[in-house]
């Protein structure tokens, strides 16, 4: 009863709302409506929960009121964000069968119940590994050290080049721009070796124009001449989360 009275009450005010669950998978229910003045903000919401998760997502719909169809595409981008990064599964869950019919046509997977979701989700074979830097003149030689050593002991000395040049790049970055120290982590996909460093700092990452390349810290310039794809993601904690993907 509680519950059918605050989906009235976002109803009426066009609000809309991310509740965490607990599961095995990252689990969440949207609750309020979906509309233009409200896009913006699911979608947000929707991209920070997932940058926290690390074997899937799964988001309840039942409770959300979807008043334009062609709005239904922000589960589409969501789908395909979390896709390349963090490389995770993302499906929709909704006991509501006129739901899942619009639902349809997003591409995105719809099941009735998260008990389907959950046998049905395939979950990527992957392996992690992170360091804490601190701040210091040494940070980025130990990012440079650690990302050798892990690609050693992961049989993938081929991308330990690129990856250390993406690493120093992320962390010389961090060290710039923010007081945070740098939280560096490598994941190893089937297709893809993902470098990540993360911040306390929401204010994201941006592409620069101008930069000397003779410098120390060229930038993320040069992270886009080896990457195959990056991206700046936050976090619900707060920060941020830089990462680049090289291909196998």
């Amino acid at each position: 009863m509680i519950v059918e009275e605050v989906v009235t009450v976002l109803a009426r005010h066009n609000s809309v709302w991310l509740v965490p669950r607990l599961g095995a998978l990252a689990m969440a229910s949207v609750v309020g409506v979906l509309d233009r003045t409200t896009y913006p903000q699911l979608r947000d919401r929707l991209l920070e929960f997932a940058a926290d998760s690390e074997d899937g997502v799964l988001i309840d719909i039942e409770r959300l009121e979807l008043r334009d169809r062609a709005l239904i595409r922000v589960f589409a981008l969501i789908a395909l964000r979390v896709g390349d990064w963090p490389a995770i599964p993302f499906a929709l869950v909704t006991g509501r069968p006129e739901q899942r019919t619009v639902l349809a046509e997003s591409g995105v997977p719809v099941y009735p119940d998260a008990d389907a979701a959950e046998a049905a989700l395939t979950r990527p074979a992957r392996r992690r590994m992170g360091r804490l830097l601190d701040r210091s003149p040494r940070t980025s030689a130990r990012a440079r050290g650690f990302v050798r050593g892990v690609c050693a002991e992961w049989m993938v000395p081929e991308l330990a080049e690129d990856a250390e040049l993406i690493a120093t790049e992320l962390v010389e970055n961090t060290l710039r721009h923010t007081d945070s120290a740098p939280r560096l982590r490598l994941e190893l996909r089937r297709r893809s070796l993902s470098v990540e460093v993360s911040d306390e700092s929401r204010r994201p990452a941006v592409l620069r124009e101008g930069l000397d390349l003779a410098d120390v810290g060229m930038g993320l310039r040069m992270i886009t001449k080896v990457a195959r794809r990056w991206g700046s993601s936050r976090s619900r904690s707060g920060g941020k989360t830089v990462w680049a993907l090289l291909a196998r």
